[in-house]
């Protein structure tokens, strides 16, 4: 059949004509459109569906947020941007964990992530769901200090203080994961850690010490 591109009415007047090819060609092309739309509908449905549980919507204001800190469950409600060290001080009132530079680069506020030095200001309470978290107050075990602890105090390797808890978890993390570690391997670990009283000497000591000892005993 031919297509028309206008007919006459009975009035004379005029209107569109649709020939049959042209209503099939593009009625096809509708079907398929409509039939992809429908597909893409359905998987972003199931896609949707398989995210809910990975897209957790979390605030604004405070949310229940459970840690293990010390080896106790502590239940504290926080704002989802609340970093670890935050909640440590201010929430709970663990303030052997110091805040010195607030980004990372002093290491001051050095906690344990299930036995691991990590900067508590650098992370956020949330990360530390399911985590074991260590502080300098659950550094001793039944009253007795570490054995850093201890040799930290009869090395004299502290002036402030205030960078102090830091380094001992970092040091007493590489005596645990070490025992026998040496000078190197103890710069390694502090390399991160900024000591404004300059009693980096007195720490390596005092690190060394504990080495040492623990090399005597076969440890």
């Amino acid at each position: 059949m031919a297509e028309l591109s206008r007919s006459q009415g009975s009035g004379g007047s005029t209107r569109s004509g649709i020939s049959r090819r042209t209503f099939l060609k593009h009625g096809g092309t509708s079907a398929v459109g409509a039939a992809l739309l429908e597909a893409g509908a359905a998987q972003a449905a199931v896609d949707g569906s398989m995210q809910d549980d990975a897209n957790e919507v979390l605030g604004p204001g405070l949310i229940p947020i459970d840690l293990t800190i010390n080896g106790r469950r502590v239940p504290v409600q926080a704002e989802p941007a609340t970093t670890l060290v935050d909640v440590l001080r201010n929430h709970l009132g663990l303030t052997g964990t110091k805040i010195g530079c607030d980004r990372g680069a002093c290491s001051a506020c050095t906690v344990w992530l299930d036995g691991q030095p990590a900067s508590s200001c650098m992370t956020l309470a949330l990360d530390a769901r399911g985590r074991n978290i260590t502080t300098i107050e659950g550094l001793a075990e039944g009253g007795k200090l570490h054995p850093v602890q201890q040799a930290f105090i009869e090395h004299d390797a502290l002036q402030c203080g205030f960078c102090t808890p830091g380094m001992v978890m970092s040091c007493a993390a590489l005596i645990d994961r070490k025992p026998d570690a040496g000078i190197d391997e103890v710069k390694a670990a502090i390399s991160g850690h900024l000591c404004r009283c300059g009693t980096y000497p007195n720490i390596f000591a005092a690190v060394l010490a504990v080495a040492g000892e623990n090399r005597r005993r076969g440890t």
